[in-house]
């Protein structure tokens, strides 16, 4: 079993996704072919507020760019994290610095380390997920249609 699975708990991502109001999205790029891009994007059209972190870069969304969390100023609920799995503790440590609720670590941004700073503090941890595959199976319109199988593969069955 992987170790991400404990941080890959339905009940958790639900919880984080329904109570959250304000993203920090750290890595936001302005670059639209970006999926850090698709993902703000996305989240911003179902609501959300997007407050992007990014040091290269001055606004993005419509919203201007920080270039740490420390320096927000405002509250965040959602830390949603594209970079390399070796920034991740430090950032959790400023996550939990702030008074972030939860710590949401993207696709491959694995940081098993990272993840305990941020649990140990009583942050809410997902770990290995896309926030917006999630957002779609939970909230979205994918679970409308009768798609929550609750596997994230584009592998397709073999019929018999």
């Amino acid at each position: 079993m992987p170790k991400t699975i404990k941080y890959q708990d339905p009940t958790t991502i639900q919880r984080v996704l329904h109570t959250g109001t304000s993203i920090a999205v750290v890595g936001l790029s302005a670059n639209a072919l970006r999926a850090s891009h698709f993902v703000g994007y996305y989240a911003q059209r179902h609501g959300y507020r997007i407050i992007p972190v990014n040091p290269r870069e001055e606004e993005v969304l419509g919203e201007p760019c920080f270039n740490s969390l420390t320096a927000v100023g405002e509250a965040i609920d959602i830390v949603n994290v594209f970079r390399d799995p070796s920034a991740v503790p430090a950032l959790a440590k400023e996550a939990v610095a702030i008074g972030a609720k939860a710590l949401w670590l993207q696709f491959g941004v694995i940081s098993d380390e990272g993840a305990a700073i941020a649990a140990d503090a009583g942050l809410d941890v997902v770990m290995d997920r896309c926030l917006k595959v999630e957002h779609a199976r939970y909230i979205g319109r994918m679970h409308w249609l009768g798609l929550n199988t609750e596997v994230v593969t584009a592998r397709r069955r073999v019929r018999r």
